[in-house]
């Protein structure tokens, strides 16, 4: 067994005998990772290609039968407990840390299955507002628990839509499939290229490369209003070249030769908007092809690439954002460097070289808080498994 695969099993166990004083039961305990995005960023609302990794950060969950239909949520992270009576569940979300769990455990209810009483514990690891997916990663466990308790067959790809409804439906959040998916599908050392309408995926190796993620620790408040325009304009973009390319349902659809084309029909900003996307759908392919073969320097190139796209054409980095890639990109061993997420704060992404990594942490961290006054935290990982049984 790998570290990794120690730490988890160590943290379930662990988990397992909370459990058991709390509850007085003996559990099963589950896990399901949080998510990085290598390439293909703010593709997923277009139909397009992503490349998300699973990553060793997790949430688990101890749970238990209860011979009533009372579902008990207990949070190890928040040291607070919720009930629900599974037959008069709640129709809106409270607001609350309980909604991921509670929104899952209601579609899967509405899907059909009848779920028994039972006693959840939960607690995670996953580094919360950097953008690396602990809700998914809550969804994603409580969903697999669930219906393992209720000894329903489990369809990784259902379970990643039911994790996804439940983030729309009742949470709110009005996320693509990317996350939820990896988090259900993900594989030690391998990346993940999902084309986002069909669900289709392919991995891709990624064995011996760690992935540094360095957090600035900012998040700029304008990022979930921008986040929609953003998707706006986006979508006009695709109103007005349908008009010239009938097939043209999403900006997947279109080509950059077809943008260069009918793009005077669009304006500037319009037209700026559907060329990272469509470019950027590019690199997601390219970049597949590219880990195939070995050529971490091709991916790195394509990364960086990447990053000024989403910088001058989309408009979603910013200062600290760009300070980071800029210092990521003078150490020698790094192959590439980009933001990773929504933007406006949050994380960047670096694919490196093993024997760099020490000399990588240094020297980001060390100029980053220099200039800014702020200590970043810097997560090395490598990829993950997705979702499954621990103990």
């Amino acid at each position: 067994m790998n570290a990794e695969g120690r730490s988890v099993a160590e943290g379930a166990h662990a988990l397992g005998q909370q459990f058991e004083q709390m509850f007085g039961r003996i559990p099963r305990v589950y896990a399901a990772p949080g998510r990085v995005n290598l390439i293909g960023e703010h593709t997923d609302y277009n139909d397009g290609f992503v490349m998300p990794a699973a990553i060793g950060f997790y949430t688990q969950v101890a749970i238990a039968p209860r011979a009533d239909r009372t579902l008990v949520i207990h949070s190890e992270n928040y040291s607070e407990r919720v009930e629900y009576d599974l037959a008069n569940l709640p129709a809106a979300r409270a607001g609350h840390w309980s909604d991921y769990a509670l929104g899952v455990a209601k579609m899967i209810a509405q899907s059909g299955v009848v779920l028994p009483g039972a006693d959840l514990l939960v607690s995670g690891n996953v580094p919360q507002g950097a953008g690396l997916s602990s809700s998914a990663s809550i969804e994603v466990a409580v969903g697999y628990a669930l219906l393992d308790l209720a000894c329903q067959p489990i369809d990784l790809t259902k379970l990643a839509l039911l994790s996804q409804r439940a983030e729309n439906d009742f949470v709110g959040a009005k996320c693509g499939i990317m996350d939820q998916f990896v988090s259900s599908h993900g594989k030690r050392d391998q990346a993940l290229l999902l084309d986002c309408r069909s669900l289709e995926y392919r991995l891709l190796p990624l064995a011996g490369v760690p992935l540094v993620i360095s957090n600035t620790m900012v998040k700029h408040s304008l990022s979930q209003g921008e986040y929609n325009d953003r998707r706006a304009e986006c979508e006009e973009g695709v109103r007005i070249l349908a008009r010239f390319i009938p097939q043209a349902k999403a900006l997947r659809d279109v080509e950059l030769g077809d943008l260069e084309k009918y793009g005077p029909e669009l304006s500037e900003k319009v037209f700026r908007r559907c060329r990272h996307v469509i470019s950027e759908n590019a690199r997601a392919l390219q970049a597949a092809d590219a880990l195939d073969s070995g050529n971490f320097a091709c991916f790195g190139e394509l990364m960086r690439q990447s990053h000024h796209s989403l910088r001058d054409d989309f408009e979603v980095s910013c200062a600290e954002l760009d300070l980071m890639v800029e210092l990521g990109e003078q150490v020698p061993g790094v192959y590439g460097t980009r933001m990773t997420g929504g933007g406006f704060g949050g994380c960047t992404i670096t694919l490196i070289q093993g024997g760099s990594v020490e000399a990588f942490e240094k020297h980001v961290s060390e100029g980053y808080e220099r200039a800014t006054g702020r200590k970043p935290e810097i997560y090395v990982c490598s990829a993950a498994d997705g979702v499954g049984k621990v103990l």
